[in-house]
């Protein structure tokens, strides 16, 4: 395929060895260096993730979740669960005690839940880390202590949500300095933020879930109203755990995502819906989009009223992706209009990064670290530097829902990692950011990759279109014909004025070995190799 050098993308890299593709280049580059340095695809993520945490503030951090996807050469793909529990005392009744009515508000201490990404890395390292960490997180320290410079697409994000940190003083002070966002080219400094990372590279998990750390934490969240203790923080230290991932055929290939909480089964289902007709190159635009809008509505519909915690409500996997459930949801697409979305049993009931790795082994990572939306839940703790995320906001306030806040449990997921494999073995890690897209996203990278045979970035850069919550959204890119006759067919289109969600990628040639990434556009970073 003859690239376009007109075009104002970027060709998509190729290496022979080893690659790294992160939404950061200060985190391409810290991972790059432990891959360059002997160390291996979990020593190479857990250096990128922890420069990012510091110097993409907004979008992720030490106080978030994880999920990863791991794929040792020659092994079988295991998932890694890190997010977080809601704290022991957190009920239906006690929070709408609290005053709370339908939903957990951003900002609310009660959409806090106990970080769960510090023990994800150390569970990770601990199994297939080769190096130490504090040499791993040698670079976010220095980035944290020292500063960092302020990378565009995140100076344009920071200044869009200046107005909602300004409501917690802490976090406006270390966020909002001289009372404004940082521009592009500025300097910023989280030395806090290193000193947790020193402490955490000295002592393991425990040295952010146990003590002094963790009291000040738990402290801060109490005197904000939250229900939070220590013993939920200490009990934080164990929430990573190991399951087994959940896939689905599409294009001749196993597509595998983390099981629930996450909502890697939404994806599969999107996907499997789509396998139900023909999105080749004859398709035009609209339809491709309809089609789109309507498997990602289905799909949702389904996320929203049965996907939850698998410890504490009906895990739904096996049924969702069955036969008989995906083809009558294929079967009430209506490709001359939009339609609402329905259960299939008619019962009645956002802000991330992503990395991908492959090492000189040929072991694999898809990571993924969140804290939910732009600056979490915006409660900075003054005398831990730790941001907290907002996880628990995606709780519901209803006894008996699947997804109803209870002691212990793990709220339904947005963020999600994904590996495509072959005949068992993993050939592409893959990753898409954008908080509520991200499940839609897979999809339809997935479909430009395989359906429309597609390079890696080639398929992240085209046009995206989400269907969500009543709304078509659409970038610009997508053509004035397509917008009428969508349009035509109901949808309610709203075009968006900043990109939805990012992406990354290492595809490996079945061929020649070679690795070739691709990172998105849409954000600052990119894929380099070796």
């Amino acid at each position: 395929m003859t690239f376009d050098f007109f075009s104002a993308r970027r060709p998509a890299p190729v290496a022979t060895e080893a690659m790294i593709a992160t939404s950061h280049p200060l985190a391409t580059a810290a991972g790059l260096r432990m891959l360059n340095t002997g160390g291996n695809a979990v020593d190479a993520a857990l250096a990128a993730v922890a420069v990012q945490c510091v110097v993409d503030p907004l979008m992720t951090g030490i106080g978030g979740d994880c999920f990863a996807l791991y794929a040792p050469k020659g092994g079988p793909v295991k998932a890694l669960n890190g997010s977080g529990r809601a704290p022991a005392a957190a009920t239906v009744e006690a929070l709408r005690k609290a005053g709370l009515t339908d939903e957990i508000p951003q900002t609310s201490p009660h959409a806090v839940t106990v970080p769960g990404a510090i023990s994800a890395w150390c569970l990770l390292h601990e199994s297939h880390g080769s190096l130490p960490l504090d040499r791993i997180f040698a670079s976010a320290i220095r980035y944290a202590e020292d500063g960092y410079p302020v990378m565009p697409r995140v100076a344009m994000d920071w200044a869009a949500n200046a107005e909602l940190v300004s409501g917690d003083a802490n976090a406006a002070a270390l966020f909002l300095p001289d009372g404004r966002a940082p521009l592009a080219g500025e300097r910023h400094a989280q030395p806090l933020v290193g000193a947790r990372l020193r402490e955490i590279a000295a002592k393991g998990a425990a040295g952010f879930y146990e003590g002094e750390t963790a009291a000040r934490m738990a402290a801060h969240l109490r005197a904000l109203g939250g229900l939070h203790t220590e013993e939920d923080f200490h009990a934080g230290k164990d929430a990573a755990i190991w399951t087994d991932p959940i896939s689905a055929p599409y294009g001749g290939y196993d597509v595998v995502e983390c099981p629930p909480n996450g909502q890697g089964l939404a994806a599969l289902l999107i996907l499997r819906i789509l396998s139900k007709f023909d999105l080749g190159a004859d398709l035009s635009e609209a339809d491709r989009i309809h089609l789109h809008a309507e498997a990602t509505k289905l799909a949702y519909h389904h996320r929203d009223a049965l996907i939850a915690d698998p410890a504490q409500a009906r895990d739904v996997t096996g049924v969702l992706l069955s036969d008989a459930v995906v083809d009558a949801l294929a079967a009430r697409i209506d490709m001359t209009r939009a339609l609402p979305p329905v259960l299939w049993d008619e019962p009645e009931h956002k802000d991330t990064i992503y990395l991908c790795v492959i090492d000189k082994n040929g072991n694999a990572i898809s990571f993924i670290n969140s804290i939910f939306h732009g600056f979490g839940s915006t409660r900075l703790d003054p005398a831990t530097g730790v941001l907290f995320h907002s996880r628990g906001a995606s709780f519901r306030l209803i006894e008996g829902h699947p997804n109803a806040i209870a002691p212990m449990k793990r709220p339904m997921h947005t963020i999600i990692p994904g590996m495509l494999c072959r005949d068992g073995a993993a050939v592409m890690p893959f990753g898409v950011m954008g908080g509520q897209y991200q499940a839609a996203g897979h999809a339809a990278f997935l479909s430009g990759l395989l359906d429309l045979g597609m390079g890696v970035q080639e398929a992240m850069d085209a046009p995206r279109s989400f269907a969500h919550d009543g709304v078509l959204q659409i970038e610009p890119g997508v053509s004035e014909r397509a917008r009428v006759e969508l349009e035509a067919r109901g949808h309610r289109l709203a075009v968006q004025s900043s990109p939805i969600g990012g992406s990354q990628a290492i595809r490996i040639d079945p061929e020649t070995g070679f690795l070739t990434g691709g990172s998105d556009t849409r954000k600052d970073g990119c894929a380099l190799g070796i």
